[in-house]
């Protein structure tokens, strides 16, 4: 079985810093593509920020120049320092996959996700 755990999520006030991870688990063959989405309520699930295959990382218009992803590949895990935080940035947010378990084809994989809070 092959999954995305989140952690990290919480209660910060604005202004602040929070930091996410997400660990791949399981009888991973590659990951391809890996980052964040997230979805505020009534609001669609967008963009945050996405390595694709290592490529290079693209940023959510709304976050560039606050929130940082950094990718290791030995250990499965993707992190995400977010800085000067506000409430607009309150949401629900998943780590996303493409990825491969042995002999089978790329396939996209979401986590559960965490709650991100920012009060005023």
């Amino acid at each position: 079985q092959v999954r995305l755990v989140e952690s990290g999520g919480g209660l910060v006030q604005a202004g602040g810093s929070r930091n996410l991870s997400c660990v791949a688990s399981g009888t991973i063959a590659n990951i391809r593509d890996i980052g964040w989405y997230r979805q505020a309520p009534g609001s669609q699930r967008e963009l945050v920020a996405l390595d694709k295959d290592g490529s290079s990382i693209r940023y959510g218009d709304s976050v560039k120049g606050r929130f940082t992803m950094s990718r290791d590949n030995a250990k499965n895990t993707v992190l995400m320092q977010m800085n000067r935080l506000t409430p607009e940035d309150t949401a629900v947010y998943y780590c996303y996959a493409v990825m491969r378990r042995t002999g089978t084809p790329f396939r996209a994989y979401w986590g559960q996700g965490t709650q991100v809070t920012v009060s005023s």
